[in-house]
C-alpha cells in the first residue's frame, strides 16, 4: 500500500466528517450548484484513484461524492424530502440558474447573494456602491 492512499484516505474521511452537521441540520440548505458538482468531482476522482490501484482513495473518493449526493437530494433548497428530488423539474432549472447567475457575476464582478424561501427563489444583487451606505 502506498502512503499516498492512505493520506487521500483520510482526506476523504475529514470530508464526510466536515459534511455530516450539514446533513444533518433540518434548515440548512445547500444550492445544487455547490452540491452536484462536488458530488461530480468526488465520484469521478473515485474512479481516477481505482484506476491507479489506489482502493483507498477511491472508497474515500466515492464515500464523499455519496455525501454530496444525499446533501444535494435533502438539503437543496427546492424541496423537503428525499423521494424523487432529483428528478423533480425544479432541480435543473435551479442548477441551471445558479449556473447562469454565478457566470454573469464572474463576468460583471458584481457580488450576487442568493436568498430562498421554500421553492421560490429571490435574488438581490448589489454592488459596491451598496456597501458605501451601510
Amino acid at each position: 500500500m502506498m502512503w499516498q492512499d492512505f493520506v487521500f484516505m483520510i482526506g476523504s474521511s475529514l470530508s464526510i466528517a466536515f459534511l455530516a452537521p450539514t446533513l444533518r441540520d433540518a434548515s440548512s440548505r445547500v444550492p445544487l450548484g455547490t452540491s452536484l458538482p462536488s458530488m461530480a468531482i468526488g465520484v469521478v476522482y473515485g474512479i481516477t484513484f481505482m484506476t491507479l490501484g489506489m482502493t483507498l482513495s477511491a472508497l474515500g473518493a466515492l464515500a464523499s461524492g455519496t455525501m454530496w449526493a444525499l446533501i444535494a437530494a435533502i438539503r437543496s433548497p427546492t424541496g423537503k424530502h428525499l423521494t424523487g428530488r432529483l428528478l423533480r423539474l425544479e432541480s435543473p432549472t435551479l442548477l441551471a440558474t445558479d449556473l447562469r447567475r454565478w457566470l454573469e457575476a464572474v463576468r460583471s464582478s458584481v457580488d450576487v447573494d442568493q436568498y430562498t424561501t421554500g421553492d421560490q427563489t429571490h435574488t438581490h444583487t448589489h454592488t459596491s456602491s451598496d456597501h458605501a451606505a451601510d
